[in-house]
């Protein structure tokens, strides 16, 4: 296949509603309070055509999982502090060894049903027993003892699924799934009723497309058919001033439409704010 030929295929995928947008920034000022509406295009690396909702740990699929389909236990905020999602509060042995999460009893799946401690067992890999004690109160025991496991559980390899439907795409997060296709495209729509209300998750829908090329990303960005991409050479998009690169030119690793407005601090945890930018960004 030709480069203008690759090229034509992905505008004809981009027209047809398949598009994509990215991750989050650092330190960037939002000019105006969050609104609602809009629709979210992340052009972004990493898929696979084998990918599925419990493998596939490229960029491509950790968006999809974290902020968009799926909620975590715990999460880092925008402000860079650590607060419960699906879990209200937790403590730990003093040794860190045995840790209790008591879990959110107004959550449910996409599906309708209750989200309750037999969905987080079934959710989470790690090393040592993981028990409900109760409908709503989760303990684990560690084979090896850790003091950051409240941290660890934020990340988008402990998002938590529903029992009754594995690997389907039922999830809790702000998203709920509309179309999946492997190593291709992820479309979601925003949840009306969803737990967290209007406080998280401002836009109407997102769109995730996978474009392997760092070249043909840039370029879907320049011409205006996605509003995020991850990219890395700021040479791609020299010169054009409505898209910012950040989290520097020097230093970048995602170009951000001027369109699209963000939390004035973000956290410092990880450098793509917990690849939550479908949770915590909007449409200015």
């Amino acid at each position: 296949m030709t480069r203008s030929r690759s090229l034509m295929d992905r505008r004809a995928l981009f027209a047809t509603g398949a598009a994509a947008a990215l991750l989050a920034a650092t330190g960037v000022s939002a000019a105006v309070a969050p609104k609602t509406g809009g629709r979210l295009r992340m052009a972004l690396s990493g898929a696979s055509r084998s990918d599925s909702w419990d493998r596939g740990n490229g960029l491509f699929m950790q968006v999809a999982r974290q902020g968009l389909i799926f909620d975590t236990l715990t999460e880092i905020a925008a402000d860079g502090t650590l607060r419960g999602e699906l879990a209200t509060s937790w403590r730990g042995s003093a040794d860190g060894g045995v840790w209790e999460f008591d879990l959110r009893e107004d959550v449910q799946f996409h599906d309708g049903y209750p989200m309750t401690a037999k969905d987080v067992v079934a959710s989470l890999m790690l090393e040592g027993l993981v028990e409900a004690v109760t409908p709503y109160l989760v303990r684990i025991t560690l084979a090896v003892p850790s003091m950051n496991l409240p941290f660890t559980l934020s990340g988008p390899d402990h998002v938590i699924g529903a029992a009754h439907a594995p690997l389907s795409g039922v999830g809790t997060g702000l998203y709920r799934l509309r179309r999946f296709t492997p190593g291709q495209q992820v479309l979601a729509e925003r949840v009306s009723d969803h737990y967290k209300g209007a406080n998280a998750g401002w836009f109407d829908a997102v769109e995730l497309v996978s474009i392997p090329a760092e070249a043909v990303r840039a370029q879907a960005m320049a011409e205006y058919m996605v509003d995020v991409a991850d990219v890395k050479d700021a040479e791609f998009l020299a010169g054009l001033d409505d898209i910012v690169l950040m989290p520097s030119t020097r230093g970048m690793t995602h170009a951000v439409s001027r369109n699209v407005a963000m939390p004035g601090k973000t956290g410092q945890f990880r450098p793509l704010d917990n690849l939550r930018a479908a949770e915590r960004w909007w449409f200015a």
